[in-house]
């Protein structure tokens, strides 16, 4: 679904961005640990980084999910975002999780769900508030945000997977779109999926977050370029047309010109405008 390179280079433009400008030396300097083991699944150890501030707290958690088109990338992708964010009083964790063809749907979003539940099981060690947790991801990882935050999570005993509310960078919404472009398709949406739409729309329909919109919904927050070929705008304003006519609380920040991933000043807005909604959701703050 998304060119390789770009898949990859697009929330790295962002990254950069924020990384470029020097961190000011702030009481919540955030303190790092990588290559934390959250899970085990199919023989493979899942692992994620935590960034946190030094002192004080309980903060909120936020989970970040890279892109990759679901068949590459990992957490290191966005490690610039995590003293980033952290900085602003956020315990923030950055996921690897497993990737297709080898490991087809649901598997990326059963280690999404186990993620957010080892943050919460963990909230002690690393200073988490576990009723204040949020998710958020670029391209493909905002497409695993998304499904995680409106299908509503297994009832299975131990810490909930549930999130308080969920930041989408340019994610698909709807795959079945994909099916129009039999090329794309056999590209991305079958190794990803593992059928084509035609053979079983079913598990399209079950890996869209479109499908899951309702007034139960967390609030969500999309930001969408308007000139994004890869993943065209017409996703975010979709979904967001339909979580609000079921009543669901959700906002689109479109960036004009815009493809699949951007830097600079648009860059800067995007995550001011991501942490405001953060600090509405998870602080209270208006």
């Amino acid at each position: 679904m998304v060119p390789r390179l770009l898949a990859l280079a697009a929330p790295c433009l962002l990254a950069g961005a924020l990384a470029a400008r020097p961190a000011p030396d702030l009481p919540l300097s955030p303190q790092v640990t990588r290559g934390v083991a959250y899970a085990t699944a199919d023989g493979e150890t899942l692992k994620l980084d935590v960034a946190a501030p030094a002192r004080g707290g309980p903060y909120p958690g936020v989970l970040l999910l890279h892109g990759g088109a679901w068949v590459m990338g990992g957490r290191g992708d966005l490690a610039g975002f995590l003293p980033a964010i952290a900085e602003k009083g956020y315990v923030v964790a950055s996921a690897s999780y497993r990737l297709a063809p080898k490991h087809p749907f649901p598997a990326q979003l059963d280690d999404a769900r186990a993620a957010v539940r080892f943050l919460r099981a963990n909230a002690k060690t690393y200073n988490i508030d576990p009723d204040k947790v949020a998710v958020g991801g670029f391209s493909a990882g905002g497409h695993l945000a998304l499904l995680l935050a409106l299908n509503p999570p297994p009832t299975d005993a131990g810490p909930s997977s549930a999130v308080t509310c969920a930041v989408s960078y340019f994610g698909p919404t709807d795959l079945s779109l994909y099916a129009k472009s039999p090329g794309v398709e056999d590209a991305y949406m079958v190794p990803f999926l593992g059928k084509a739409c035609k053979t079983d729309p079913d598990v399209y329909k079950k890996a869209s977050p479109i499908s899951f919109a309702s007034k139960a919904a967390p609030p969500v927050l999309m930001i969408h370029g308007t000139a994004d070929f890869v993943v065209p705008v017409i996703h975010s304003e979709r979904l967001l047309a339909k979580l609000r006519t079921a009543g669901a609380t959700a906002e689109l920040l479109t960036v004009p010109g815009a493809g699949h991933g951007w830097g600079g000043k648009d860059a800067e807005r995007a995550m001011a405008t991501a942490v405001r909604f953060l600090d509405t959701h998870l602080k209270g703050a208006r």
